[in-house]
């Protein structure tokens, strides 16, 4: 089966290497990708953003599933242009996709379908969310109703902060549009836990559960970023808590979608927190998560793509997936001043060094060639991957390789899963 793989990042290189290891996939097909992934894959030089563009290659050259990272062609209906011309595709409708794209809707979805969330007031102006705010307290949390890269949400401490934020969010605009509309939401505290589901509409499977890092810094202090890191398991979502997600939020939502005539296919990815008075939902996302990809597929032991064009064609009732009984410690490289500013075009060197290194895979996110050199080209590098028996193995491992690696600027945290060494 052909195979047309949209997307240039860390995630769809995951995705590529898995795509390629189950052995179904004739041929991979990836849009735009990158320096890695085409060692993998025919890269073909269409925009992730390029809908039309995109189906017309899948029409042309007979691909047989074409399968969506980002978030950003889902939002632009991509899904509903390939289903136009029965085309497979695997990944939710525009509708379905605002699952995503709309915190409002989410927030409103999970209130009608009764999964606990933290309390949260809708705002339309700065004078809104101050109100809300002062009604609230602190500390609280503010999110823009769009997309945001994964970086329009801010925790504020004090007053002080939650000017400064709102004017962020309202005054300058950072995130433009996005924050049209504000989340003005309760504090949560507890752990955090990530777990996605594959959909065909009515019917979910289950990948096992990863712990995502998203703020900048060791200790998790500074800015949130698009995710510094992540590992598989999750350490602290046990086999009866990850069976109640799938049971008291994954089916009743995805009944609810389909109630609503948004039937959701595609993964269903759930951002929860564990709280001391239970688990709470906080956020949806609508496709595989990054890094979080990079510590699941690692893991994976069986052919993944027959599973996901059972997805796009409502079949997927039945189907199971088979992974190694494996950790997975996901470290992200990158480069100085991210998420702010940042520069690129440094070349990467040690890249070879680490193919050889027992358990290590290391998947490219902002890389280009330039001059027979790969080099940088984005904030997020690369994702070091290591497995192993345990935690501590393959923490060990994917940070024996990314001490290998060398770019001007790289940074990366030193402590993803520090605190679940030794499971």
């Amino acid at each position: 089966m052909k195979v047309l793989l949209v997307g240039s990042g860390g995630r769809e290189h995951a995705l590529a290497a898995a795509l390629r290891d189950g052995g179904s996939a004739s041929e991979i097909f990836a849009a735009p990708g990158n320096a890695g992934i085409a060692k993998i894959a025919d890269v073909v030089p269409i925009s992730a953003a390029s809908v039309i563009e995109l189906a017309d290659f899948a029409q042309r050259v007979g691909v047989g599933i074409t399968v969506i990272g980002p978030e950003l062609p889902l939002t632009l209906g991509i899904v509903d242009e390939f289903q136009k011309r029965r085309l497979p595709i695997f990944g939710p409708t525009r509708l379905a996709t605002e699952i995503e794209a709309s915190k409002v809707f989410s927030k409103e979805l999970c209130r009608r379908v009764g999964i606990p969330t933290a309390h949260a007031w809708i705002c339309s102006s700065r004078v809104e969310a101050e109100r809300a705010l002062a009604e609230l307290g602190f500390p609280a949390v503010i999110k823009a109703d769009g997309l945001a890269a994964g970086k329009g949400v801010m925790v504020v401490a004090t007053p002080d902060e939650a000017r400064v934020a709102l004017g962020l969010f309202f005054d300058e605009k950072v995130f433009g549009t996005a924050a049209d509309r504000v989340l003005v939401e309760e504090f949560l505290e507890g752990e955090e836990a990530s777990f996605l589901a594959l959909c065909d509409g009515k019917t979910a499977l289950a990948l096992p559960t990863a712990k995502d890092y998203k703020k900048v810094f060791d200790g998790d202090r500074g800015p949130n970023t698009g995710g510094m890191g992540a590992h598989s398991p999750a350490g602290v979502l046990g086999g009866e808590q990850a069976a109640a997600v799938l049971r008291d939020i994954v089916h009743p939502v995805l009944s609810m979608m389909a109630q609503d005539h948004r039937a959701f296919s595609g993964v269903l990815y759930v951002g929860l927190m564990l709280t001391a008075s239970g688990m709470k939902v906080l956020e949806f996302n609508a496709r595989f998560g990054d890094p979080e990809t990079e510590a699941i597929l690692p893991r994976l032991n069986s052919d993944i793509t027959p599973v996901l064009a059972a997805c796009a064609e409502g079949n997927l009732a039945g189907r199971e997936l088979s992974w190694k009984p494996e950790a997975c410690v996901a470290v992200v490289l990158t480069s100085a001043g991210y998420p702010g500013s940042y520069q690129t075009g440094f070349p990467i060197e040690g890249l070879e060094e680490t193919e050889t290194m027992p358990g290590v895979t290391v998947y490219h996110a902002g890389t280009a060639f330039r001059d027979g050199a790969i080099v940088t080209s984005g904030g997020r590098v690369l994702v070091v991957s290591g497995r192993g028996a345990n935690l501590s193995e393959a923490s060990e491992r994917a940070y024996a390789a990314a001490d290998r690696i060398r770019f001007e600027g790289k940074s990366f945290r030193r402590d993803i899963g520090a605190r679940f060494l030794g499971h």
